[in-house]
């Protein structure tokens, strides 16, 4: 009995020392073999060193004298707890019928209309009567080949009847300029960016525990506002432009990015080029419906010398555009996780985007404001020097490097609004008129230049006389506005009709000449004859004999 107590004692600490480093099975098969070496009475006696129930060192003994071969697992086939599933057989069903509710449940499933988190699932199955939790759900879901998934962007709607045609026609296009050395671009306007400390999506590596600190919210900075990066990629180069702008996305702005490329890039690569292909998305400020985009692209032929085609994706194919994924998505990759705090950041960051198929980028910032809601007049789109392709000449045209009849002087009237300057209106002489016209002139150049250096922060580069963009409405033609509506007191709206613009672009103009005559010193004197509609104006210009007065069509 004595050699079974010390026996114990060694056991004991043996055990304590060893059963920490063992699994169950083994921690069984150590006790049988010590209660063999023991003899009769060594059960108990491991038993009670080892702190278990005899029975387990009965079952350890019982392994070793079987002879089995190791099993190469803790537990034989079957052992342990029975699944939950296999215990409730109506807890699969129940959770298809809820994760599943178009195809294997009730349409009705109270989850129909709730995320179907692996909680919410696991809350609704114990409210019906089988208990089970959260990870539990996550399990038999796996096993029955579901996974997290989100949307994927594979419908695209209603498809043109002529969208593989047009896909064929662009193909050609593109070979027959490539063919010639003619350059070809891709162009289109990336999402607009908030400046400001504003959190950006994706990663990147920082010291652990300290991420970059962004605004709780994203309500655009009044002062930074946003950034349109406006690209053009050149296919055959593999080479990306991004005109970075900082007002509106435009026709004129549109235009302007092509231009600066290929002052500043496509000129000198293509020194012996008489075509530029260029190919767009079928909406936005470069549309095939937008008429400023084609007046703007007729005033580039002119400048460039260049012959511009024009073909455009069907709709509805915007992504299939190369710009998107060999330019737009390499600068959205190098910006991630990184807050694009100001101007700077956004076009240094943009002119670091290299790939390592050799893409390269240059981007600069533009300044320049560019006005909405421009109207071009059936008169100037009929003269531009438009060719329309046989093959959908909506989607596919050719402008010419060809004269055409273009905006007027910025201190001449458009022609259909001349009679509005006949001294009964205004009440300005044609002396007193060239005088005012010619001082406001001046102010609003000077005006503007310092509007746009304190945006720029920094004088502007000189640029060639006739390129950039071009009004719609002439500072006469602001100025025969604001006289219409302060002296004779015709509704802006009605003014705004007349010039075929926005109510809104009218009230800011007047707003603006309002200002440059206080800077002149010139007060507006009102009119004994004060109008309400344009069929007034039209019967005062009747009854003081203005000479060619077009038709009003429509009264206000």
């Amino acid at each position: 009995m004595g050699v079974m107590v010390e026996a114990g004692g060694v056991l004991a600490g043996k055990f304590q020392a060893v059963f920490p480093h063992l699994d169950e099975r083994q921690r069984r098969l150590l006790m049988g073999a010590e209660a063999r070496a023991l003899g009769h009475g060594g059960i108990r006696a491991v038993a009670r060193a080892a702190g278990v129930r005899e029975a387990t060192v009965s079952l350890g003994v019982d392994e070793l004298d079987s002879g089995a071969a190791p099993l190469g697992r803790v537990r034989r086939r079957g052992g342990g707890r029975k699944r939950l599933s296999e215990l409730d057989v109506g807890l699969l069903p129940a959770m298809l019928a809820l994760v599943e509710p178009d195809e294997r449940g009730d349409p009705m499933s109270p989850l129909r209309w709730t995320t179907k988190s692996t909680r919410n699932l696991a809350d609704e199955l114990t409210r019906q009567g089988h208990r089970v939790g959260a990870d539990t759900v996550g399990d038999l879901l796996r096993a029955e080949g579901f996974s997290l998934q989100g949307n994927t962007k594979t419908v695209e709607g209603k498809q043109h009847p002529d969208r593989d045609g047009q896909f064929r026609y662009l193909n050609e296009q593109v070979k027959g300029h490539q063919g010639s050395a003619d350059p070809v671009i891709s162009v289109d306007t990336k999402k607009k960016e908030l400046v400001g400390q504003y959190a950006n999506d994706g990663r990147q590596w920082r010291p652990a525990g300290e991420p970059v600190a962004v605004k709780t919210h994203d309500f655009p900075d009044k002062e930074l506002g946003k950034a349109v990066p406006y690209g053009v990629y050149d296919l055959t180069a593999d080479a990306g432009w991004v005109n970075v702008g900082t007002d509106h996305d435009t026709a004129a702005f549109a235009v302007e990015s092509i231009r600066r490329w290929w002052n500043a890039a496509g000129r000198s690569d293509y020194p012996h080029a008489r075509r530029l292909l260029i190919t767009a998305d079928a909406g936005g400020s470069n549309g095939y419906r937008t008429r400023a985009w084609k007046a703007e692209l007729a005033a580039l032929t002119v400048q460039t010398g260049l012959q511009i085609t024009v073909c455009h994706f069907p709709p509805g194919t915007s992504k299939w555009n190369k710009i998107e994924h060999r330019l737009f998505s390499h600068i959205t990759m190098n910006w991630r996780g990184r807050p694009l705090s100001s101007h700077e950041v956004i076009v240094q960051t943009i002119a670091t985007t290299t790939t390592r198929t050799g893409l390269r980028v240059h981007a600069e910032l533009d300044t320049n404001d560019y006005e909405t809601a421009v109207r071009i007049s059936d008169r100037q789109f009929d003269a531009l020097p438009v060719t329309r392709h046989d093959w959908h000449g909506d989607w596919n045209y050719t402008l010419r490097p060809e004269a055409y009849e273009q905006v007027n002087p910025f201190d001449q009237p458009s022609p259909d609004l001349t009679w509005l300057r006949h001294p009964a209106l205004t009440g300005l002489p044609a002396p007193d008129w060239d005088t005012l016209i010619t001082t406001l002139m001046t102010l609003h150049d000077e005006q503007r230049e310092t509007s746009l250096d304190k945006r720029r922060g920094h004088r502007p580069r000189l640029t060639a006389p006739g390129t950039g963009r071009r009004p719609v409405l002439t500072l006469a033609d602001r100025l025969l506005a604001t006289l219409i509506h302060q002296r004779l007191g015709l509704p802006q709206t009605a003014v705004a009709v007349l010039l075929s613009v926005r109510p809104e672009t009218i009230n800011r103009h007047i707003r603006q000449i309002r200002q440059l005559l206080q800077q002149a010193g010139h007060t507006i004197q009102p009119s004994p004859h004060q109008l309400a509609n344009l069929d007034d104006l039209y019967n005062l210009a009747t009854a003081e004999d203005i000479p060619n007065p077009p038709e009003i069509k429509t009264a206000c």
